[in-house]
């Protein structure tokens, strides 16, 4: 992991009840003494952000979306939810471009990118997320993917943007599906994205957290983040169950 502080982060998508997200965090901040080594990071729903912060007030767990309106806003957008909206409730951190977004959504690579924009206008730190499918690393085609996502928002916001920016690489074929890449196949990629930052500034790439995600969980966490360029984990499905989240983030 060279100098990067590691950050472990959990996407709880869309899990939960009020009920059991006060038992998580009450739990999750039982197992997190302090704030110096790793960090930890919490994306619950929407509906939940606000009395999740009100839990994690006086811990050194940070708080997260999973999405945001692309217009900054304020406006006549039903049912969206702006980076101002997040930043008053306390988030530091938004999730764009998850594959599921992709995939479900149709959020393209343009949207994407306005979407990194508009989070870093508002204050917030997007954990941009980039990402093949199963075809596509059939295909050999997993470099071009992922250079193409890259360079759509390095296109758009220029390679400074990424000093204050995060990017999770996630296999879409290793997502809830059990598969994992290997630390191996991992690392390659998560070097590969250090080298496409890398190749327009080398200190922005040499500072950039670079997090995997792709069915990460307490039995190979530790292996993923001894890779060099691994600096921690986008989680889903550990990150609702407690004990497996803090073996993760103990791991790290």
């Amino acid at each position: 992991m060279g100098t990067r502080t590691p950050l472990i982060a959990g996407n709880w998508k869309m899990h939960g009840s009020l009920r059991d997200s006060g038992a998580l965090v009450s739990a999750l901040r039982a197992g997190v003494e302090s704030g110096d080594g790793p960090g930890m990071l919490l994306c619950p729903p929407h509906v939940y952000i606000q009395a999740v912060g009100e839990w994690l007030d006086g811990s050194p767990i940070r708080l997260g979306a999973q999405n945001l309106a692309e217009p900054p806003g304020p406006g006549a957008f039903t049912g969206e939810v702006s980076g101002a909206m997040l930043k008053d409730l306390g988030c530091e951190y938004v999730i764009v471009g998850h594959s599921e977004r992709r995939a479900l959504y149709g959020e393209t690579d343009a949207l994407v990118a306005a979407k990194f924009a508009t989070a870093q206008s508002q204050g917030l730190t997007p954990i941009l997320c980039v990402g093949e499918t199963l075809e596509e690393r059939e295909a050999e085609q997993t470099q071009a993917v992922v250079q193409r996502q890259v360079e759509a928002v390095l296109e758009a916001v220029g390679v400074e943007a990424f000093a204050n920016a995060v990017v999770a690489y996630e296999p879409v074929w290793a997502i809830g599906t059990g598969r994992t890449a290997s630390p191996d196949q991992a690392q390659q990629v998560h070097a590969f994205i250090r080298a496409i930052i890398g190749g327009r500034d080398a200190t922005i790439a040499g500072g950039l957290q670079i997090l995997y995600g792709g069915s990460v969980k307490g039995a190979n966490a530790k292996e993923l983040f001894a890779m060099e360029d691994i600096d921690g984990g986008l989680v889903g499905g550990a990150s609702l169950d407690a004990e497996e989240f803090l073996t993760v983030f103990r791991a790290a």
